[in-house]
């Protein structure tokens, strides 16, 4: 029956999938507008009900539940993971591990691949694999630079094979603590309860084989070597035509002019990228430096434009192709580095200009790639996306602020000097304890994950004001938005009527083929919008279904959860697509044709799977 509940919550449903999908705002606002809707819900309908609209004002969620999101184990586990994953990546045992990799493969490609996918699953199964795809990243894409690989061919194995980890154990991937805690909360009493921390370890062990197979065989010939094996930075982002250096003749007007006020601020389309000075070499910040006789600057600008300076401004052009090792003659460490723009970063839907790119990090951008796309001109007021990756130039000292800062994620491995790794043996045993009490039901996952997270900041693995810095909060806002949407489509009836509406029209269908129909309708959902929130939307559902078939609800519960933790098709279906993308140089449709086989293919071995393990029958 549609009453104004169902109607309300429906159109609340409608909407978030449409914000979700076209993400004019992003996923945690939009989270944060669910939880606002439904908590708004009793004094609209209230106002509906005075002016004789309605029979009587509804209320869907109360206070506290619409809070409870805040406050929820699920929501408070994945806030500790964050931590637990710093506390392991400021060892900088994955460096460690890189060398080590890189000894043994000794540039086979085949090796590579195996040693990616063999390190990344596991690795997802113990720390979030969002998190687990961070820390290696750089760690492959150096992995491909000194064997001359491509890293197209790594880099979308890498999320692919992250997704096949964290479906090994309950914390794996938030997408599975939320599944458990929705499954705790909306299943029947007399079978409502918390996951098992490797309850989903049998069937994740099957996926990870057989997806790492598909990986290894079909689809190691179906990814493309977008990139090519790379010698040099400016020859993987074309920059020949967009970087030239010119030195300031006596008579030029620039003479005495300071660099910002003279070249930068300026209509010209045009990037200093450093400057030269008889031996020495300086790098951003070069807006207060004085131009003298005899400079000698390289710029990012393209021929037009170059052209017009040397008319105007008295600079001779210096025939010389300006290359990587020149970019990086400033200092003994890394000046050329990539770097791609984090889910939840700030710098989101703003340009290189209003974020005020160069004044904030001391750093030059030479070029942006958004998938396939290279962009090396009038980039200043293009908004910038999750998973663009830009080109930047600067000191080693702002490119390890650059790898600090939570809004990026480094493409390639720098030299840092703040790794404890006199902790590593420390941090591995508290992840481990975290773990093993929570498997062992000694505590509840929650509680052993926020000790652990203390328990890295207690033995110094972490400073306290890194735990803040560890935490994506986006995801948590996420996760705190959308759970009471769970609550409203039970507690109006929305789930149930989804439900009849669903087995009616299925009257002939077998539960197992109603099994993979949810399979399928889930990871088609997640390719499209958050893996969290298809889990919120289809849990309900699928609860709802098993109780009309008298079914499993266990069955149906853990084949939606499958789904959403693996979404192989788009680059914006899962985070981790969304970290390869720019760094991979891979195109929308790259993901359709290597991940819609492994889609399918895991649909049939997920859908045959679950009745096996968990069983379809009450």
């Amino acid at each position: 029956m549609f009453t104004p509940e169902v109607l309300f919550v429906a159109a609340v449903i409608l909407v978030a999938l449409v914000l979700f999908v076209t993400e004019p705002v992003p996923v945690d606002i939009t989270a944060l507008g669910i939880l606002v809707s439904l908590l708004l819900a009793e004094p609209v309908s209230a106002v509906f009900a005075d002016l004789g609209l309605l029979v009587a004002p509804f209320e869907l969620v109360t206070v506290e539940q619409g809070l409870s999101g805040f406050a929820n184990p699920a929501t408070l586990t994945v806030l500790a993971m964050f931590v637990l994953s710093e506390g392991v990546r400021m060892t900088g045992i994955v460096q460690r591990l890189g060398t080590l990799i890189a000894r043994i493969t000794r540039g086979d490609e085949t090796k590579q691949l195996g040693a990616t996918i063999g390190i990344v699953g596991p690795v997802s199964g113990i720390i979030n694999n969002t998190a687990a795809v961070a820390i290696l990243l750089p760690m492959v894409t150096d992995l491909a630079e000194r064997s001359h690989t491509s890293p197209s061919k790594l880099l979308l194995p890498l999320s692919y094979a992250s997704m096949f980890g964290g479906t090994l154990t309950l914390i794996g991937t938030s997408t599975n603590i939320l599944a458990s805690d929705l499954y705790a909360t909306l299943a029947p009493p007399e079978v409502a309860r918390q996951f098992g921390m490797f309850e989903f370890l049998p069937l994740g062990a099957v996926l990870l084989v057989v997806g790492s197979i598909y990986l290894m065989t079909v689809g190691r010939w179906l990814t493309p070597a977008r990139i090519k094996p790379r010698v040099d930075l400016t020859e993987e982002f074309e920059m020949a035509d967009y970087l030239t250096e010119v030195v300031v003749r006596e008579d030029s007007p620039l003479v005495g002019q300071r660099v910002e006020s003279a070249l930068v601020e300026t209509d010209f389309d045009v990037d200093i990228v450093q400057l030269v000075r008889g031996d020495q070499v300086f790098l951003e910040p070069l807006g207060q430096k004085e131009i003298k006789a005899g400079d000698l600057f390289a710029m990012r600008t393209d021929r037009a434009t170059l052209v017009e300076l040397l008319d105007v401004e008295g600079l001779d052009l210096i025939p010389e192709v300006v290359d990587e090792a020149e970019l990086e003659a400033a200092d003994r460490g890394q000046n050329l580095v990539e770097v791609v723009v984090a889910p939840g970063s700030s710098l989101v839907g703003e340009s290189l200009a209003s974020a005020s790119f160069r004044q904030r990090y001391d750093a030059t951008v030479l070029a942006l790639r958004r998938g396939g796309e290279l962009v090396r001109q009038r980039m200043d007021r293009i908004p910038l996306r999750v998973g663009d990756t830009l080109l930047v130039q600067a000191s080693e000292v702002s490119v390890e602020r650059l790898d600090a800062n939570r809004n990026f994620i480094l493409a390639q491995e720098i030299e840092r000097h703040d790794y404890r790794q006199s902790k590593t043996g420390v941090a591995v045993a508290i992840v481990a304890l975290a773990v093993g009490l929570a498997a062992l039901n000694v505590v509840p996952i929650v509680v052993s994950a926020l000790a652990g997270a203390l328990a890295m900041v207690v033995t110094g693995c972490l400073k306290p004001g890194e735990v803040y810095d560890a935490v994506e909060w986006d995801v948590i806002f996420l996760l705190a938005g959308v759970i009471p949407l769970g609550i409203a489509m039970q507690s109006s009836g929305t789930a149930s009527l989804i439900a009849d509406a669903v087995v009616a029209g299925s009257t002939v269908l077998p539960p197992l083929v109603l099994l993979g129909a949810f399979y399928v309708v889930t990871a088609l959902l997640t390719n499209v919008i958050s893996n969290n929130a298809s889990v919120v939307l289809m849990i309900p559902v699928a609860l709802q279904v098993a109780a009309t078939l008298g079914a499993n609800p266990l069955a149906f519960a853990m084949a939606v959860t499958f789904a959403a933790s693996t979404a192989f098709m788009t680059p914006v279906g899962y985070q981790t697509n969304l970290f390869v993308y720019g760094p991979g140089g891979y195109r929308f449709t790259d993901y359709v044709r290597v991940g819609a086989p492994l889609q399918a293919v895991f649909a049939v071995v997920t859908t045959l799977g679950v009745p096996i393990v968990f069983g379809l029958g009450m």
